[in-house]
């Protein structure tokens, strides 16, 4: 894919910050400090194109530009600091009345990068067992200023707790394919039956993960799921390429490969993968399964032009018909574009796109005729 100049000094950036290298970014000459701000924007990749700026050694980056970008990141940093401690002391007193959870993606995926606190923070994600999602629903609703309707299906409760956006998950699950459900089960099995986790203390206090593969494997099918479904982002690809650096050295590549297939993924790992290498600078030594053929570079530059296009959980989508047209026009105006984006996605997989097409209808239908969103 050619790209601009301010496309190349944004990625460039992005390397540079993803793996705290030195940059030479005169080599971009000309480009637009206030285009790169719009795509990390987009993006929401602030943290990391803050660092990137610390290391560009050629070139005297403006002084209004680095209070820009460092403001941005102060705010970040309070905010993630906010977070770690509301976390702390939720998980403490949850323990405290029984109830044990695990946490998935977010602050826990955050200990992989350099700088923590420089990650884009979103939802604190808790995945239970049936039990003590039920017990975790009932504890904390009386603290939240906000509840959603759940989805009993999914298994998924989320609330308002102050600032902070909480959602409770009884279940690992994806909302395109039926086969990756199934290993997502086995996966949450393996967790709370076999104790198979890894952990980190926030404020002494002991947070419990995903074990290293399976985090890697949730983290992937998760952005998979948006990318099917319209809406996936740089920092999601970037957290999964944290991950698989941090633990490089000891992840089983064995387990990780035969999850894979079983999940019928292998495809969108590879093509991924080409993209994690061509454009975010990944390690090839650290990038499982990976390849270096024409066909995969193809895949990664039109998984980029979509991801610049749609911007991070779809930045870029005009959602103003929202507030325009009643429930069933809304509805048909995002199958509408979600039929384009599987249309623009079969040119990249064009067998899995169209496995996974009756699914994502059906649960798009599940979801118009229960009345979500």
């Amino acid at each position: 894919m050619k790209t601009s100049s301010n496309t190349g000094a944004f990625f460039a950036l992005m390397r540079a910050g993803l793996w705290e290298k030195e940059l030479r970014l005169s080599q971009f000459h000309p480009f637009d400090f206030d285009q790169v701000y719009q795509l990390t924007q987009e993006q929401s990749v602030f943290g990391l194109i803050t660092a990137g700026l610390e290391h560009v050694i050629d070139i005297q980056i403006p002084k209004d530009v680095t209070l820009s970008f460092a403001r941005k990141t102060l705010r970040m940093e309070q905010r993630n600091n906010a977070m770690n401690h509301f976390l702390g002391v939720v998980v403490g007193r949850m323990r405290e009345a029984g109830i044990n959870t695990i946490l998935v993606k977010g602050q826990g995926v955050a200990q992989s990068y350099e700088r923590p606190l420089w990650r884009t923070s979103g939802d604190v994600d808790f995945l239970l067992s049936d039990t003590d999602y039920r017990k975790a629903y009932d504890f904390l609703s009386p603290y939240a200023s906000k509840i959603k309707k759940e989805d009993k299906e999914w298994k998924h409760q989320a609330m308002r707790i102050g600032p902070w956006e909480v959602e409770l998950h009884g279940r690992l699950a994806c909302s395109f394919s039926f086969k990756v459900n199934k290993v997502l089960n086995q996966i949450k099995y393996e967790t709370f039956c076999e104790g198979k986790v890894r952990s980190w203390f926030d404020d002494n206090v002991q947070i419990y993960l995903l074990r290293e593969e399976y985090d890697i494997l949730y983290v992937f099918v998760h952005f998979v799921n948006h990318f099917y479904k319209g809406g996936v982002g740089l920092r999601q690809i970037c957290d999964w390429c944290r991950l698989l650096w941090k633990y490089r050295d000891t992840i089983d590549r064995q387990i990780l490969a035969s999850m894979i297939e079983q999940m019928g993924l292998m495809n969108e790992w590879k093509a991924f993968g080409a993209f994690a290498v061509e454009y975010l600078g990944m390690p090839v030594d650290a990038m499982p399964h990976y390849s270096v053929n024409k066909r995969l570079k193809k895949k990664a530059d039109r998984i980029c032009s979509f991801i610049l296009e749609v911007g991070n959980f779809g930045y870029n989508r005009d959602t103003s018909y929202y507030a325009k047209y009643p429930y069933l026009i809304r509805k048909a105006y995002s199958f509408g574009r979600r039929c384009k984006d599987l249309i623009n996605h079969t040119l990249i997989f064009p067998l899995d796109t169209l496995r996974f097409f009756p699914v994502i209808m059906y649960n798009g239908f599940r979801s118009a005729m229960k009345g979500d969103g």
